[in-house]
């Protein structure tokens, strides 16, 4: 059983980069399972390539530039697992937490997504991380084209149609240094921000409407 890590490249930090595959790297698998690594990038460059290790694990992808949600969905149609989690280029997994998501979807027929705590990781030394069954996000669309919260709109809709676990303990570790996007005054523009968080909400309300059951 494969647990593909979709990875959105783009003008990528050495250092962080290395330190997300390392994280991966160690990750202890469940018997019969094993980790792809989808690194695509949002670009030509090959840039990914260049920074990365030669582990026959890691798929490296490239597009046209189009932004991290074409990206990841672009990742996405490479990938081959049955479980999928995305993980920034510049964030860190905690030991077990790809086995803990195998461990709770496996477990329970009726979850389709499991999500773990976040914690930032300083320069000096909340979100959520979330694992999610391939079939529900390939029915979700992949992630929503919304800038800076496309992984925030396609969480929100899947929570909707279909039930999840929390886990308790870290999954993240969320690293918040200067210059990365999140950061810059284009995401945290008022007015642009509204509307992203408009249409989440307008499409939510309109999956509650038109599905069976509500």
């Amino acid at each position: 059983m494969i647990f593909s890590v979709i990875t959105p490249v783009y003008d990528p930090v050495a250092e962080y980069l290395t330190a997300a595959y390392d994280s991966l790297h160690d990750q202890e698998m469940p018997p019969g399972w094993e980790w792809e690594w989808i690194a695509q990038e949002d670009g030509r460059t090959g840039v990914a390539h260049e920074i990365l290790p030669a582990d026959p694990r890691i798929s490296f992808g490239t597009g046209r530039h189009a932004g991290v949600a074409i990206t990841r969905n672009l990742g996405l149609a490479r990938a081959s697992g049955s479980v999928i989690k995305t993980l920034d280029q510049d964030d860190i997994l905690t030991p077990g937490v790809l086995g803990r998501d195998i461990i709770v979807l496996r477990a329970h027929d009726d979850v389709h997504r499991a999500a773990s705590r976040a914690l930032d990781l300083l320069p000096d030394g909340s979100t959520v991380v979330s694992a999610i069954l391939q079939r529900l996000l390939t029915a979700l669309g992949g992630w929503m084209a919304v800038p800076g919260s496309d992984d925030t709109g396609m969480l929100v809709a899947a929570s909707i149609l279909a039930p999840g676990y929390f886990h308790g303990d870290v999954g993240l570790l969320y690293r918040k240094y200067p210059g990365q996007a999140t950061a810059s005054a284009d995401h945290n523009e008022v007015a642009e921000r509204r509307l992203r968080m408009s249409v989440i909400r307008e499409r939510a309300e309109s999956i509650i409407r038109w599905s069976p059951g509500f």
